[in-house]
């Protein structure tokens, strides 16, 4: 597994779940981080439990489904660390209604998390990795991206869109030495969102989102030359990765 000591990453939905555990992992493996979130005070402890460990750790509160707020936010991201090694974005709202039960602006702030956020990230750090020659981009899916659920119609429209994305922006950023790929958690995690729509049978299930951190240093290592344009589970290369290491 590459070295990433000093290397810059971005990761979205950071003060909590996946998101926290994956800006953990990178801060032990020495990288300097910009971490977005809509929960400013939480990002805060999160930054400043990092910095413990040594991380040069940036808090960006942002709201994601919102244009202004995430340029802003990744502006000064890019401003404060330069290019990055590795972009995650994480973050993702999960409404689970019916269909005539979902507000419009509950459906939309859903698809903006999602889908807009991506597509605003992805451009902002797409002319820094191609200077760079290098450069990883992942995007966190679910078994939403490829199936549909009841009561997850935007959830699943914001996951399928994602798949679609990163098989696009795979081919784009294979003569620019981009990898891109879309990583869905394959175990079921302990997380708040998963909190309130898990049912008590599949609580049981449940890993620490930690344990899925190996995938995510592994890809924050790719470039085009290596794993891109590809969906893959997080649980079952995690394991994969420490059958290696033993």
């Amino acid at each position: 597994m590459e070295n990433l000591q000093g290397a810059f990453g971005i990761v979205t939905g950071a003060a909590q779940g996946l998101g926290y555990a994956i800006a953990t992992a990178y801060a032990q493996a020495g990288m300097r981080l910009a971490l977005m979130d809509v929960q400013g005070e939480r990002l805060i402890e999160v930054a400043n439990e990092l910095a413990n460990v040594g991380c040069d750790c940036l808090p960006l509160q942002v709201d994601l489904s919102n244009v202004a707020d995430t340029r802003r936010a990744i502006e000064r991201g890019l401003a404060h660390h330069g290019t990055p090694r590795v972009l995650v974005h994480n973050a993702a709202i999960l409404v689970n209604r019916p269909l005539l039960d979902i507000p419009f602006e509950a459906w939309q702030r859903e698809i903006n998390v999602g889908i807009q956020a991506a597509f605003l990230l992805t451009q902002a750090v797409w002319s820094p990795m191609t200077a760079a020659g290098r450069g990883s981009i992942v995007y966190v899916s679910s078994m939403s991206g490829i199936k549909g659920f009841v009561g997850e119609s935007a959830y699943c429209t914001t996951k399928h869109g994602l798949e679609g994305f990163m098989k696009c922006m795979a081919l784009e950023g294979q003569p620019r030495n981009i990898a891109v790929n879309t990583v869905t958690p394959g175990m079921y995690m302990r997380t708040p969102m998963s909190e309130q729509n898990y049912s008590e049978e599949l609580k049981q299930k449940w890993v620490d989102p930690i344990r899925l951190t190996p995938a995510f240093l592994f890809l924050a290592g790719q470039d085009a030359s290596g794993v891109t344009g590809q969906r893959l589970s997080a649980w079952e290369l995690s394991l994969q990765l420490e059958d290696k290491a033993d």
